[in-house]
Protein backbone atom coordinates (compact mmCIF):
# COMPACT_ATOMS: atom_id res chain seq x y z
CA UNK A 1 0.00 0.00 0.00
CA UNK A 2 1.67 3.65 -0.80
CA UNK A 3 2.17 6.27 1.43
CA UNK A 4 -0.66 8.03 -0.10
CA UNK A 5 -3.64 5.29 0.10
CA UNK A 6 -2.20 5.30 3.75
CA UNK A 7 -3.05 8.63 4.27
CA UNK A 8 -6.50 8.27 2.87
CA UNK A 9 -7.47 5.38 4.86
CA UNK A 10 -6.26 6.73 8.40
CA UNK A 11 -8.54 9.72 7.79
CA UNK A 12 -11.11 8.17 6.45
CA UNK A 13 -13.81 6.78 8.87
CA UNK A 14 -12.59 3.03 8.80
CA UNK A 15 -10.26 1.39 10.88
CA UNK A 16 -7.38 2.86 10.69
CA UNK A 17 -4.21 0.91 9.17
CA UNK A 18 -1.82 1.82 11.86
CA UNK A 19 0.01 -1.76 11.69
CA UNK A 20 0.67 -0.74 8.04
CA UNK A 21 1.74 2.41 8.85
CA UNK A 22 4.02 1.33 11.48
CA UNK A 23 5.89 -1.41 9.02
CA UNK A 24 5.98 1.48 6.46
CA UNK A 25 7.69 3.88 8.67
CA UNK A 26 9.35 1.80 11.55
CA UNK A 27 12.71 1.14 9.72
CA UNK A 28 12.90 5.10 9.39
CA UNK A 29 12.35 6.65 12.07
CA UNK A 30 13.70 4.19 14.61
CA UNK A 31 17.12 5.46 13.58
CA UNK A 32 15.84 8.93 14.33
CA UNK A 33 15.08 8.00 17.83
CA UNK A 34 18.35 6.27 18.61
CA UNK A 35 20.13 9.23 17.91
CA UNK A 36 18.04 10.93 20.01
CA UNK A 37 17.79 8.94 22.74
CA UNK A 38 20.64 8.07 25.28
CA UNK A 39 19.89 4.37 24.84
CA UNK A 40 18.15 1.43 23.28
CA UNK A 41 15.55 1.18 26.13
CA UNK A 42 14.66 4.87 25.66
CA UNK A 43 14.99 5.25 21.90
CA UNK A 44 12.21 2.34 21.97
CA UNK A 45 9.91 3.99 24.28
CA UNK A 46 10.36 7.42 22.26
CA UNK A 47 9.80 5.97 18.64
CA UNK A 48 6.44 4.35 20.38
CA UNK A 49 5.08 7.86 22.07
CA UNK A 50 6.56 9.91 18.97
CA UNK A 51 4.79 7.72 16.52
CA UNK A 52 1.51 7.16 18.01
CA UNK A 53 1.36 11.44 18.76
CA UNK A 54 1.79 11.58 14.70
CA UNK A 55 -0.55 9.11 13.81
CA UNK A 56 -2.83 10.62 16.38
CA UNK A 57 -2.71 14.30 14.78
CA UNK A 58 -2.92 12.43 11.16
CA UNK A 59 -6.05 10.75 12.18
CA UNK A 60 -8.25 13.82 12.92
CA UNK A 61 -9.17 15.53 9.43
CA UNK A 62 -8.29 19.13 9.37
CA UNK A 63 -5.24 18.92 11.90
CA UNK A 64 -2.53 18.44 8.77
CA UNK A 65 -2.92 19.60 5.20
CA UNK A 66 -1.16 17.04 3.12
CA UNK A 67 -1.60 16.78 -1.11
CA UNK A 68 -1.73 13.26 -0.80
CA UNK A 69 1.54 12.82 -2.02
CA UNK A 70 4.38 10.08 -0.28
CA UNK A 71 6.84 12.75 -0.45
CA UNK A 72 4.23 15.33 1.75
CA UNK A 73 3.16 11.76 3.65
CA UNK A 74 7.03 11.00 4.47
CA UNK A 75 8.38 14.76 5.54
CA UNK A 76 5.18 15.02 7.77
CA UNK A 77 6.19 11.66 9.67
CA UNK A 78 10.20 12.80 9.89
CA UNK A 79 9.62 16.63 10.84
CA UNK A 80 6.97 15.73 13.33
CA UNK A 81 8.69 12.77 14.63
CA UNK A 82 11.66 14.84 15.03
CA UNK A 83 9.43 17.77 16.73
CA UNK A 84 7.96 14.57 19.18
CA UNK A 85 10.93 13.83 20.19
CA UNK A 86 12.18 16.96 21.50
CA UNK A 87 9.72 16.96 23.48
CA UNK A 88 9.84 13.54 24.59
CA UNK A 89 13.20 13.95 26.08
CA UNK A 90 12.94 17.77 27.28
CA UNK A 91 9.84 16.46 29.43
CA UNK A 92 12.65 14.00 31.08
CA UNK A 93 13.57 17.52 33.28
CA UNK A 94 15.75 15.09 35.37
CA UNK A 95 18.06 14.30 32.17
CA UNK A 96 17.29 17.33 30.15
CA UNK A 97 18.53 20.13 32.22
CA UNK A 98 21.50 18.61 33.56
CA UNK A 99 24.36 20.89 32.90
CA UNK A 100 27.78 19.53 31.35
CA UNK A 101 30.73 20.11 33.26
CA UNK A 102 32.92 19.86 30.42
CA UNK A 103 33.28 22.77 28.42
CA UNK A 104 34.13 23.50 24.82
CA UNK A 105 37.46 25.06 23.91
CA UNK A 106 38.45 28.98 23.80
CA UNK A 107 38.77 30.46 20.50
CA UNK A 108 42.55 30.35 21.41
CA UNK A 109 42.56 26.03 21.43
CA UNK A 110 44.53 24.72 18.40
CA UNK A 111 42.94 21.63 18.34
CA UNK A 112 40.09 21.54 15.43
CA UNK A 113 36.97 19.93 16.67
CA UNK A 114 34.54 20.51 13.79
CA UNK A 115 33.80 16.55 12.74
CA UNK A 116 33.83 17.38 9.04
CA UNK A 117 36.97 18.65 8.03
CA UNK A 118 40.09 17.12 8.45
CA UNK A 119 41.87 16.05 11.90
CA UNK A 120 45.04 14.73 12.96
CA UNK A 121 42.94 12.95 15.86
CA UNK A 122 40.37 10.85 14.59
CA UNK A 123 40.10 9.44 10.31
CA UNK A 124 35.86 9.78 10.71
CA UNK A 125 36.09 7.69 7.65
CA UNK A 126 36.99 4.53 9.83
CA UNK A 127 34.15 5.09 12.47
CA UNK A 128 31.76 2.36 12.46
CA UNK A 129 27.72 3.66 12.57
CA UNK A 130 26.98 1.77 15.85
CA UNK A 131 30.52 3.77 17.60
CA UNK A 132 28.83 6.74 16.19
CA UNK A 133 25.08 6.18 17.37
CA UNK A 134 26.88 5.12 20.62
CA UNK A 135 28.91 8.10 21.21
CA UNK A 136 26.10 9.87 20.01
CA UNK A 137 23.94 8.55 22.97
CA UNK A 138 26.64 9.52 25.67
CA UNK A 139 26.28 13.59 24.74
CA UNK A 140 23.91 15.08 27.67
CA UNK A 141 20.39 15.64 25.74
CA UNK A 142 20.72 19.66 24.88
CA UNK A 143 23.98 19.10 23.52
CA UNK A 144 22.65 15.64 21.70
CA UNK A 145 19.44 17.56 20.54
CA UNK A 146 21.29 20.35 18.85
CA UNK A 147 24.01 18.39 17.38
CA UNK A 148 20.97 16.11 15.46
CA UNK A 149 18.89 19.16 14.49
CA UNK A 150 21.55 21.03 13.05
CA UNK A 151 24.32 18.42 12.11
CA UNK A 152 22.37 15.35 11.00
CA UNK A 153 19.22 16.65 9.96
CA UNK A 154 20.46 20.03 8.87
CA UNK A 155 18.20 22.42 10.36
CA UNK A 156 19.76 26.19 10.49
CA UNK A 157 20.60 27.41 13.91
CA UNK A 158 17.41 29.33 13.86
CA UNK A 159 15.33 26.74 13.26
CA UNK A 160 17.14 24.71 15.87
CA UNK A 161 17.21 27.42 18.29
CA UNK A 162 13.21 28.27 17.44
CA UNK A 163 12.50 24.33 18.00
CA UNK A 164 14.14 24.21 21.10
CA UNK A 165 12.42 27.47 22.35
CA UNK A 166 16.06 28.27 22.96
CA UNK A 167 17.97 30.98 22.27
CA UNK A 168 20.95 30.93 18.92
CA UNK A 169 23.81 31.73 21.69
CA UNK A 170 22.89 28.68 23.54
CA UNK A 171 22.41 26.60 20.48
CA UNK A 172 25.62 27.62 19.22
CA UNK A 173 27.40 27.26 22.47
CA UNK A 174 25.78 23.50 23.09
CA UNK A 175 26.64 23.20 19.47
CA UNK A 176 30.26 23.29 20.06
CA UNK A 177 30.39 21.39 23.68
CA UNK A 178 28.45 18.00 21.82
CA UNK A 179 31.01 18.75 18.88
CA UNK A 180 33.70 18.41 21.38
CA UNK A 181 32.64 15.87 23.89
CA UNK A 182 31.53 13.96 20.98
CA UNK A 183 35.09 13.99 19.71
CA UNK A 184 36.06 12.84 23.35
CA UNK A 185 33.79 9.93 23.35
CA UNK A 186 34.72 8.52 19.81
CA UNK A 187 38.44 8.82 20.95
CA UNK A 188 38.02 6.84 24.13
CA UNK A 189 35.60 4.77 22.22
CA UNK A 190 38.03 3.77 19.84
CA UNK A 191 41.07 3.54 22.26
CA UNK A 192 39.24 0.99 24.67
CA UNK A 193 38.32 -0.95 21.08
CA UNK A 194 42.20 -1.31 20.90
CA UNK A 195 42.94 -2.63 23.86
Amino acid sequence: MSSAELFTLIQGTENSPIREVFENYYGRLIPIANRYAKNQQQAEELFHQSFNACVTKMMHPGSITLKNSTSDLDQFFYKEFILEAIRFIKNIRSEYYVASTVYAPGENSTKNYNLFENNDLIDFAEVENDVLIKCLQLLVPSQRLVFNLHVVDGFTLEETANMLESSEGTVKSNLEKARFNLQKNIEKTLKSVKV
